[in-house]
């Protein structure tokens, strides 16, 4: 079984208008709402690609009531737990110049509504698959995903799509996988990163530090993979980049796509790059048609 946990979900308001002028009335040309939060999306891009899962986390309120009846539509299990705040709206404006966004802040979190949460995980079973995405509420610890991957059963395995402490922590409990973009290395590590040997470097020190594999997404360079059995890189196939909102976590998704169709490590890696690509090229997260269209186009390449 695949389940993902969002500890942070949001109703996404995407927006789009041809000008947003700073301080005046701004009409939008078009807008429309999406359940969000990164666990949220794989689970929607897993169903895309033929698998189901389970997604698990926090929802409150009128848009939390919103996330669960949207994904009954999709056909996604969920199970969440419900929190006595509302669930927060996410707002991602784009205009002819630019792409923006303004983060809510999430809901409270209870020490009885984690409990709840970690009882849930207990379910989980040697081989399953957890995917464990996004940032952590303000009333949470950074350090809960660690605490999570050290409390479960031993032969699940987890993927984490986080950033900052909380991902430094949650290498600390030995994932299969991390997926960090550059700009979230150079966070981290508190460095610049120059070119693709800094990137290296630096995710390396992320397999010394427990991870089992890494991959980097570095938007239209590409991606890598580091893993115990090699260094490799992926190319980005052509294609117009229409909406980024969601890219990183399609990637996550046909990565573990690719883990339980039985794929290797590298055709999942090479899976994942084709479900990232697609959703970029996209309004919406990716179907399975457009990832076996791209398939063809990229090349995975062992670097060392």
């Amino acid at each position: 079984m695949i389940y993902t946990l969002t500890l942070n979900p949001s109703v996404d308001l995407i927006i789009s208008l041809e000008r947003f002028i700073e301080g005046r009335v701004n009409l939008s040309d078009n807008e429309y709402k999406l359940p969000g939060g990164k666990g949220i999306n794989v689970s929607q891009v897993m169903k895309n690609l033929g698998h189901d899962s389970m997604a698990l986390g926090f929802i409150g309120g009128f848009t939390g009531k919103f996330i669960g009846d949207e994904l009954k539509k999709k056909q996604v299990e969920s199970d969440f737990v419900e929190v006595t705040g509302d669930t927060r709206i996410n707002i991602k404006m784009k205009d002819s110049a630019a792409e923006s966004e303004i983060n809510g802040n999430s809901p409270e979190i209870s020490k009885e509504n984690l409990e709840e949460l970690l009882e849930k995980l207990k379910e989980l079973k040697k081989d399953d698959i957890l995917v464990m995405s996004g940032s952590v509420p303000k009333t949470l610890p950074e350090s809960i995903y660690r605490e999570i991957l050290e409390s479960i059963e031993t032969g699940v395995k987890v993927v984490v799509d986080t950033k900052g402490e909380a991902l430094a922590e949650a290498v600390k409990g030995k994932p299969f996988m991390v997926k960090p973009n550059n700009h979230e290395l150079e966070d981290m590590f508190d460095v610049k990163i120059e070119d693709q040997e800094d990137i290296i470097k630096y995710g390396k020190k992320l397999v010394e530090m427990g991870a089992e594999n890494v991959i980097v997404s570095m938007a239209g360079n590409g991606a890598l993979l580091i893993s115990q059995e090699g260094i490799y890189f992926g190319n980005v196939p052509k294609g117009t980049l229409i909406n980024s909102v969601g890219a990183g976590d399609s990637l996550v998704g046909g990565f573990t796509a690719g883990l339980v169709e039985g794929l290797t490590i590298t055709e999942s890696f090479k899976k994942g790059i084709a479900s990232g690509s697609a959703s970029a090229f996209s309004e919406n997260l990716c179907t399975v048609e457009e990832v076996e269209e791209l398939l063809g186009e990229i090349k995975i390449r062992k670097i060392y």
